[in-house]
C-alpha cells in the first residue's frame, strides 16, 4: 500500500510541477531561429522592449506562447509568428529557453 501511495504522490507532484515529459529542448533549439531575431540567440534580448526568454519557467513560456497563438494575449508580431506552431512546437521551445542561463 505504501508503494502505491508513493507512486501516486510522485505522479501527482510531477503533473503539477510544470515539468513536461513530452517537451524536447534540443528540438526547441532547432525551432528557435525565428524567436532569436527578437529575443536573442541565447534568449537574451538586446532591446529593452523585448523580454528575455532565457531562464524563464517552462510552464510560463508555454502558456504565454499558446495564449499569443490563440489570441488570448495580444501582440500582432507575436501572434503572426506563432500562429502556425503546434502545442508540441511550443512545449519544445519553452523547454529550450527555460534551460538557458539568464
Amino acid at each position: 500500500m505504501k508503494t502505491i501511495l508513493s507512486l501516486f504522490l510522485a505522479g501527482f507532484a510531477l503533473a503539477f510541477s510544470g515539468a513536461s515529459l513530452a517537451s524536447n529542448a534540443e528540438a526547441g533549439k532547432s525551432k528557435s531561429s525565428i524567436c532569436g531575431s527578437c529575443h536573442g540567440a541565447n534568449g537574451i534580448s538586446s532591446s529593452p522592449t523585448v523580454p528575455n526568454l532565457a531562464g524563464q519557467q517552462e510552464a510560463y513560456l508555454a502558456k504565454a506562447t499558446k495564449d499569443y497563438r490563440d489570441g488570448k494575449r495580444k501582440d500582432p508580431i507575436m501572434e503572426s509568428l506563432v500562429k502556425g506552431l503546434s502545442n508540441a512546437d511550443i512545449d519544445d521551445l519553452a523547454a529550450f529557453y527555460s534551460g538557458l542561463k539568464k
